[in-house]
């Protein structure tokens, strides 16, 4: 099924070059948590789901580098997108993740390279399931962003699960048709299920209907995405349907 002008530039997955980009905004998702809004100086067409290599270089010419999902949505025009956001988690120690969060300010310049990702991308003409924790929120966030840039708000349907109110990624934008938030730890007021893990029944509560038939996008840490692996074997989808995408530290 493919909606009307649902069509977005694919891209090889392949890195290309360095290039520098300009920090044009910012804002918190989190306390520990911030998005850069990022100018590339020209156009780029990515997919939902893909990510960039970010480098930073010192003084003395050592470098780090990281990579970062693309939180912002894809341009539906031929050419690409000339801006993109990058969701960035400050970790403790984190060398990368640290300065972004506390020292980059708008004006500053960054290296980019991307975007790369083949596997865990989805082009917005099928009805999909995204199952999200913490950072993992990220990728699945653009493809949300496409479907209702789109129109079509029920082509991604997407679970959430947060440990508590302050931890949850997009707070303002992600609530909508389709997404569920499930808290772990901490519920807000008038919230219809208590804390907990999630469970099967959660996640079924996507796949009934024609969502049997969806390929279902897993991201988050290692411990989490074998979690709803299992779960979704549990509830006999083929494994062929699910795609995951494991996040280490990005530090």
């Amino acid at each position: 099924m493919s909606a009307p002008g649902a069509s977005v530039p694919v891209t090889t997955g392949r890195p290309g070059r360095w290039q520098v980009a300009t920090v044009v905004g910012d804002h918190w998702e989190t306390p520990r948590a911030r998005t850069l809004r990022l100018d590339l100086g020209g156009e780029l067409a990515f997919l939902a789901g893909q990510h960039l290599l970010l480098r930073l270089t010192a003084p003395d010419g050592y470098t780090a580098q990281r990579s970062y999902s693309i939180a912002s949505a894809p341009s539906s025009t031929p050419g690409g997108s000339r801006f993109v956001e990058l969701t960035v988690e400050r970790l403790p120690g984190g060398e990368v993740s640290q300065f972004l969060c506390d020292e980059v300010v708008v004006g500053d310049t960054l290296e980019v390279r991307g975007p790369i990702g083949r596997w865990f991308v989805w082009s917005g003409d099928e009805p999909v399931v995204g199952v999200a924790g913490g950072s993992g929120t990220v990728p699945l966030m653009a493809m949300v962003r496409r479907a209702r840039a789109l129109g079509r708000p029920e082509l991604v349907r997407l679970l959430v699960s947060a440990r508590r109110p302050e931890d949850l990624y997009f707070a303002d934008e992600l609530p909508g048709p389709g997404t569920t938030v499930v808290w772990t730890r901490e519920a807000p007021p008038g919230s219809g299920r208590a804390p907990g893990r999630l469970r099967a029944a959660d996640l079924a509560a996507l796949l009934d209907g024609d969502g049997q038939g969806r390929t279902v996008f897993v991201c988050g840490s290692p411990p989490f995405c074998d979690a709803v692996t299992d779960l979704l074997a549990e509830l006999s989808v083929p494994a062929t349907r699910v795609r995951v995408e494991r996040f280490g530290p990005s530090r």
